[in-house]
């Protein structure tokens, strides 16, 4: 009797733990048929509406009305990462990095929840998410680094944190010229095959994998991305540029355009580094008008095919804003 009890002692702490274990895991679980959405609404003016309720809303997918699973106004708190191009190409002007990150940070709300992000050659988690502003001021401030760049390796890390923070509502503000050093070489390599007459249209950016990993994986997990895209980027300041160098310049910018779109973000480009203060302010005034919904599509079907998504408000004189639609996977 007595080698019983310890039997079943043993039984119970290994499958107990176990249990507590796979708890655990269901909590960051994400159904991949639960659709996610981040709303901006605004009047004819473009001033942002934000005392809309469910009712005021109706989604469709492919045409198809959807139900409405859950409902976050726009004073819900956000988990946001923010990612900081740390680069040779941002060496000249950290101290504008610094100080614009830190008005962003400010205009966020005290239940937010942020994360920090440097890339250069590497990619560092700096801070995992908290609502301690000292910490996260700390990490922007220790941002550093030089060499390559490796945005996309960057938005994988911020998405693999953001899945682990369930049903909170998510986004991604990250600056960035968009020239990932991989990506980069890639296109350099595709474009060899065309002569100067006709690179400037040989590269599809949509098509690039390492965007389409993120775009995917963004999709399943309802985050909105702001790229803020430095001057450093912008292929209309290159100086006496050659027709390849622009055509790279264009796939990068390009690419922080699909973003945005596909995700239901604005890019906000910055002209002069003046701006970046300012710019990184409105995209945070932006996160406090979003709602946020979640339906479950009525095509259960993962066919890897294009849903599109169309959301009707209650009064005509409203437009909103949000993802086109996703792919599913």
């Amino acid at each position: 009797m007595r080698y019983s009890k310890v039997f079943l002692l043993t039984l119970f702490l290994l499958f107990g733990f176990q249990n507590i274990s796979a708890q655990d895991d269901e909590v960051i679980k994400v159904d991949s048929a639960i659709v996610r959405l981040n709303v901006g609404v605004v009047d004819q003016k473009g001033r942002p509406i934000t005392s809309l309720t469910r009712d005021n809303f109706t989604i469709y997918e492919n045409g198809v009305k959807q139900n409405i699973a859950r409902f976050e106004p726009t004073v819900a708190p956000f988990s946001v990462v923010m990612i900081l191009d740390m680069s040779g190409s941002t060496k000249s002007f950290r101290d504008n990095i610094r100080l614009s990150a830190l008005r962003f940070l400010d205009a966020l709300t005290p239940q937010d929840r942020v994360a920090v992000i440097e890339f250069y050659n590497k990619v560092n988690l700096l801070n995992d998410f908290t609502t301690n502003r000292k910490t996260v001021a700390q990490s922007i401030s220790a941002a550093n680094g030089v060499g390559d760049t490796q945005l996309y390796k960057a938005l994988k890390l911020a998405l693999e944190k953001l899945a682990k923070e369930g049903n909170r509502r998510k986004a991604i503000v990250v600056l960035t010229d968009g020239i990932d050093t991989e990506v980069r070489n890639s296109d350099r390599d595709f474009l060899s095959k065309f002569e100067d007459e006709q690179v400037l249209t040989a590269i599809k950016p949509e098509t690039n994998e390492a965007l389409n990993r993120i775009l995917n994986q963004s999709d399943a997990e309802g985050v909105t991305i702001y790229p803020l895209a430095l001057p450093t980027g912008d292929p209309k300041k290159l100086a006496d540029p050659t027709p390849r160098q622009i055509a790279l310049f264009q796939a990068a910018r390009s690419r922080l355009e699909v973003l945005a779109m596909r995700t239901g973000g604005t890019l906000n480009t910055i002209n002069r580094l003046e701006e970046m203060s300012r710019l990184y302010a409105e995209v945070a005034a932006d996160l406090r008008t979003l709602y946020t919904i979640e339906y479950q599509s009525t095509d259960d079907k993962r066919d890897g095919k294009w849903r599109e998504i169309k959301i009707q408000v209650s009064s005509p004189d409203l437009i909103s804003r949000t993802r086109q639609g996703y792919y599913a996977k």
